[in-house]
């Protein structure tokens, strides 16, 4: 086995190249790809020596398995989330914090929110009238954020939730300020100028989730538990007999209404898309919506409306990344040598359109998910390994069931043909324009 000198994506300074993957992302893997295959080095996170992208089944089934690397903690996102969240440990107290959250979302505990979600998207829809114009994402994040307040927090109407949601709207859509895209990966830029910066604003929302959050925990311990995730979450002590912490509590209660919201709202908002996009997909999906049952179960169990949400999250990865694995001892790589020190990301984006996996990469097509059965190495929405996302079984189960209630009741068209373009959003890549559109019909 000869060992080949690793690839670099582009020749140009690693700044340019930040810069470049900071602001289009999806052109820099793309462009990289053409130039270099399946593994290439991808100097744009952090001041590692070497950060690699990997787009090979066989290798990122190495890279979520092998001993010679580790996952540490994601440092890009610990200022949105905070020191406590799952997604900034690391080693022994990552494995405890995952252990802890896991039982809130078992599938079986999934499924007692089911009718909550059908009715809530029912709810955000009930005052469209024909000819309505409406933007995708301001009616798909009203859903996505009632569904986290009431699924996960247990609240209802009133001046916490309404302030929540208020805050959470702002935080989202500030996400999309190059500024602050920018101060994700240069960490040098996250300075707090005060709220006349966007910075400074983010973190005065961030200070202000906060105190609603902590202020519902310590509310929360002198009432009755009950079923949302939240009382589950007060509820669970680790080996030692230790619950979670307030501060545990609210930095994982701060990712799931950030990162969990963000990103199911994108992936039913290009859902929206493709599917309005592609004529004979909406119809013959409306067609198994019009002869299912209306039981929530039953209808995320649906085989057409799975395709075509796995197409969804294949043809517009929200997450273009798996969270990061170091190198801890020599590993050769697809005939690549990696050192101690190096950063792997297995391509999230680009193994969702490698032309040997999925014929016609650039089609909407939810058939190939029926004709063929793709590994967790070809098909990872959600990454893989100890780093795959936790709440996995509810973003799937939301977005089967927004999707499903609106497209059964309501017939939407896009107002314009005009090709959607992707644009990032804090991590994750939306529709740039939030899919506009207009209510044709209704059925009673």
């Amino acid at each position: 086995m000869t060992i080949q000198q690793i690839p670099n994506a582009s020749d140009a300074p690693r700044w340019l190249q930040t810069l470049r993957y900071t602001l289009n992302p999806l052109d820099y893997m793309d462009r990289a790809f053409e130039r270099c295959g399946d593994l290439f080095n991808a100097p744009v996170i952090g001041n590692h020596p070497q950060v690699i992208f990997v787009s090979h089944p066989q290798a990122i089934q190495t890279i979520f398995t092998s001993e010679e690397l580790v996952a540490p903690s994601n440092q890009l996102l610990r200022p949105l989330v905070g020191d406590y969240s799952v997604f900034g440990l690391a080693g022994q107290r990552h494995r405890r914090e995952r252990k802890l959250l896991m039982p809130p979302f078992h599938r079986d505990q999934v499924k007692n929110y089911g009718q909550l979600i059908c009715d809530l998207t029912n709810k955000a829809a009930e005052n469209l009238s024909v000819g309505d114009r409406i933007i995708g994402r301001v009616l798909v994040q009203d859903i996505s954020i009632e569904v986290i307040l009431r699924v996960v927090f247990g609240l209802n109407d009133g001046q916490r939730f309404d302030r929540l949601k208020m805050l959470l709207v702002e935080f989202s859509d500030l996400l999309q300020n190059p500024l602050i895209i920018s101060a994700l990966f240069l960490p040098v830029l996250q300075k707090d100028w005060g709220r006349l910066t966007p910075w400074g604003y983010l973190k005065l929302l961030q200070r202000q989730i906060s105190q609603l959050l902590y202020a519902e925990i310590q509310d929360r311990k002198q009432q009755a538990l009950s079923q949302d995730i939240l009382s589950l979450l007060m509820t669970v002590q680790d080996e030692d007999g230790q619950p979670m912490s307030a501060e545990e509590l609210h930095d994982e209660l701060l990712t799931l209404l950030l990162a969990g919201h963000e990103a199911t709202t994108n992936a039913i908002i290009w859902a929206l898309y493709w599917t309005h996009r592609t004529p004979p997909v909406l119809e013959k999906l409306r067609v198994e919506l019009d002869c299912a049952e209306t039981d929530p179960i039953a209808l995320a169990q649906l085989p057409y409306l799975s395709a075509v949400c796995n197409e969804t999250l294949r043809i517009a990865s929200v997450a273009f990344l798996s969270f990061p694995r170091e190198v801890v001892a020599p590993l050769t790589l697809m005939n690549y040598r990696l050192e101690p020190g190096t950063r792997v990301y297995a391509c999230i984006y680009l193994t969702h359109r490698h032309p040997d996996l999925y014929p016609e990469p650039e089609q909407f097509r939810p058939e190939r998910f029926l004709e063929r059965k793709y590994s967790m190495s070809e098909f990872l929405p959600f990454g893989g390994g100890s780093r795959r996302c936790i709440g996995e079984v509810l973003a799937q189960f939301e977005m089967k069931l927004v999707l499903a209630t609106l497209l059964s009741r309501h017939y939407f068209a896009l107002e314009s043909q005009t090709p959607e373009v992707p644009k990032r959003r804090g991590v994750n890549v939306a529709p740039a324009s939030g899919v506009k559109m207009v209510l044709q019909g209704t059925k009673a």
